[in-house]
């Protein structure tokens, strides 16, 4: 029994073939949410320009 659980506690602990997918999708969804407060901050601002533009013409 301690053979097994030696072989186990190594094949978790060297196993790292998840870590790649996870990081990059904590990454994107990072990046998603600085995309989303951007566009949420841009957005009103460009909506402010647009309505000077529009009502100087």
């Amino acid at each position: 029994m301690h053979g097994l659980t030696t072989w186990i506690s190594e094949r978790v602990r060297d196993d790292e073939t998840g870590a790649t997918a996870v990081e990059y999708g904590l990454l994107a969804a990072l990046i998603a949410v600085v995309m989303a407060v951007g566009a949420a901050f841009l957005g009103e601002q460009l909506k402010a320009l647009f309505d000077f533009i529009g009502g100087s013409l």
